[in-house]
């Protein structure tokens, strides 16, 4: 059997978060005699090498190899990669895992493109990772025609023979973005990088601790020296031109610019963030030529080149004003169409509160900036403009899983307009768009899985791209269309609804929780119930269905029985036959059985209402809340009469009798 995947994971005192890795790694669906995985242990000084070593011994296909801490992970790696014997090589941190299926697929991906580089999708727990990137699946993706360089992380498949060839190895000793050098190298040489994005493969975490590497305070000086690094690569196999811009413009915009942009600038320290600014600025002057900067959103050209002029003073007093813009968002409207839910929204963004606000200027929109009057002629000097590119605003609205961050983008239609402000010549501009969720179809043509989804609104314009929750602001129309549906086959209930709290919009997919009862079953008017005929019992429950479906009730009574009946919802009612002759002469509590795939059988949810059946037969429905009827009170006895005084010859006659009957005591 081919030995197709060999996954090196570095580990240095992981603790509990390497039992999540693990747990990946034993649930992959390809046969093990298929792929090995190689521990590295860096030096743990926890639990961790007792735990590898029992590990290996239980599961032949994984195997550990110890040695003194490095301090860095690029030896741990190529300690790996030198062990690794299968085709694709793959790197996965220890605090991470992947998705179930994710090593087939990549590799079954990569071997039908003839790919050195697979690259699958990532989910980001409490960290950010490329979105763009993995909105489609990349059969051929390259640097210039594919986001690429979003994705310089090694969590990826190489192919081993093509790391050989091209003796593309992890620096070693303390060097930070040394995946950056590593990945970029790989890019730039391989034939063929495939990119899969309809498989969630990998799943990024923050740990609870904050004790990630990404995200620990650096030496300025070292960490830019080391980012040289990465440039000197693109320089050496890129020739200069566009695409070489476009190739450092990731660098930047993502490790330069926006370290220097609104809270990330100003929570830090102010003599580390001049430090920070100061290497920053050495980079931009030596490296990076105007062609970089028009690969770069306007904000971050602003701040390049506040940075190119060196006026520091500028670009903090820009932060603190980027400091106050958030995105915000209004939910419109709710419809369910054919098992499809219609989302209807407003977006914009905000400043201090207020709608931001931008201005007209010689038939040109441009964002209204905290600029110093040498700031300005500085920008001007270098070509850098204030336009605000209103034209290219957009919004996406995406549904993420709340366990693992999988996310969809939904497919919806938008429309831009521009509302004039108070000032002369200012205006905002305020999105609005119908996004369609299909819970059949939503996970990238797949139904989506069982579980609680979340909504984000993703704002575009103005050079920001910022996310927020989407809900708790509504409309007076919406509440009527916020409804539970049965789609798919099997049927699955669907219910959108409000959050604790907040009151964000969310949905509940096949009763994940018992949220049907809180947020459904709590507008039932139990008034509404009716009994026709004798023994049909209609209950008011508003569901999104399209013709009939068929449910079930069940009528329980404690410590007596639980009887079902076949029912059929309608959209408006739900109607059923009652068993009348098991029901007979008792109260009973009503819950409706739903189908649930997951459970593979109905889940039971209390009605507001119960049925009470005479002892005739005859049947109504009351409000569940109401108490049962205490039985009529008995009637008060007859108070006795005192008995009438004996006549005095019968006292007498008493008397003698006692005498003759009983003897005199002896003394």
């Amino acid at each position: 059997m081919t030995l197709k995947v060999s996954v090196v994971i570095a580990v240095h005192n992981p603790g509990k978060y390497i039992e999540d890795c693990i747990g990946g790694l034993l649930r992959q669906s390809l046969p093990t005699d298929e792929f090995e995985v190689f521990f590295v242990d860096d030096g743990s000084t926890d639990e961790t090498p007792a735990r590898l070593d029992a590990l290996a011994a239980e599961h032949p296909h994984f195997h550990v190899v110890h040695q003194e801490a490095s301090g860095w992970s690029g030896k741990p790696r190529n300690t790996g990669l030198d062990a690794a014997r299968g085709e694709y090589v793959m790197f996965v941190d220890h605090d991470d895992w992947l998705g179930d299926e994710a090593l087939e697929r990549m590799y079954d991906y990569g071997t039908a493109n003839d790919a050195d580089v697979v690259v699958g999708k990532m989910a980001g727990i409490g960290r950010p990772v490329p979105q763009e990137l993995f909105r489609v699946n990349r059969p051929r993706a390259t640097v210039e025609n594919a986001p690429l360089i979003d994705s310089l992380t090694p969590h990826k498949m190489f192919r081993r023979a093509f790391l050989a060839e091209h003796g593309i190895r992890f620096k070693e000793g303390r060097r930070r973005l040394e995946d950056h050098v590593f990945v970029i190298e790989a890019y730039l040489r391989a034939k063929s990088v495939a990119v899969l994005g309809d498989y969630l493969c990998y799943y990024h975490i923050t740990r609870d601790d904050g004790s990630n590497a990404g995200f620990q305070r650096f030496d300025p000086a070292g960490y830019f020296g080391n980012l040289r690094e990465a440039l000197d690569v693109v320089e050496e196999l890129t020739e200069p031109g566009p695409l070489r811009d476009r190739l450092f413009s990731r660098w930047l915009r993502n490790e330069m610019v926006e370290r220097l942009r609104g809270h990330r600038l100003l929570k830090l320290p102010e003599d580390y963030a001049e430090e920070l600014y100061r290497e920053i600025r050495g980079v931009v002057v030596e490296r990076f030529g105007p062609g970089v900067l028009t690969h770069v959103a306007p904000m971050q050209r602003v701040v390049a080149g506040l940075v190119a002029a060196d006026l520091y003073d500028d670009v903090r007093e820009l932060a603190q004003w980027e400091a106050a813009i958030r995105p915000t968002g209004e939910l419109t409207s709710l419809t369910w169409e054919n098992g499809r839910l219609a989302i209807g929204f407003g977006a914009e963004y905000e400043s201090g509160g207020a709608p931001l606000v931008f201005r007209r200027e010689d038939g040109r929109d441009v964002l209204d900036l905290p600029l110093s009057e040498k700031a300005r002629e500085a920008l001007d000097g270098q070509g850098i403009t204030l336009d605000a590119r209103t034209d290219d605003s957009d919004v996406d609205l995406v549904v993420r899983n709340r366990d693992d961050a999988t996310q969809y983008y939904l497919p919806l239609e938008s429309e831009r307009h521009e509302i004039d402000a108070e000032e002369e010549g200012a205006f905002r501009q305020r999105i609005t768009a119908t996004a369609v969720l299909d819970p059949e179809t939503a996970a990238a043509g797949s139904p989506l899985t069982k579980g609680i989804w979340d909504f984000y609104l993703r704002i575009k314009a103005g050079g920001w791209s910022k996310e927020c929750r989407i809900g708790a602001v509504h409309g007076e129309g919406v509440e009527p269309g916020r409804l539970a549906a049965l789609t798919g086959e099997p049927r699955r209930l669907v219910l959108p609804y409000w959050t604790d709290g907040p009151g964000n919009l969310s949905l509940d997919v096949d009763q994940h929780t018992n949220k049907l009862e809180r947020e459904a079953v709590v507008l039932v008017d139990p008034a509404a119930a009716t009994v026709a005929e004798g023994s049909t019992v209609r209950l008011p429950l508003p569901l999104a269905v399209t013709g009939e479906e068929a449910v079930r009730l069940r009528f329980e009574r404690k410590n007596v029985g639980k009887f079902a009946a076949d029912a059929v919802a309608d959209g408006r009612t739900v109607t059923a036959e009652l068993p009348v002759e098991r029901l007979t002469g008792a109260r009973w509590a009503v819950r409706i059985g739903l189908p649930s795939p997951d459970r593979g059988e109905p889940k039971w949810t209390r009605l507001p209402v119960d049925v009470v059946v005479a002892a005739d037969g005859t049947a109504k429905v009351i409000d569940r809340h109401i108490p049962p009827a205490k039985p009529a009170p008995k009637p008060a006895p007859k108070p006795k009469q005192p008995a009438p005084p004996r006549p005095l010859w019968r006292r007498v006659a008493g008397r003698v009798k006692r005498a003759l009957t009983n003897p005199p005591k002896k003394s």
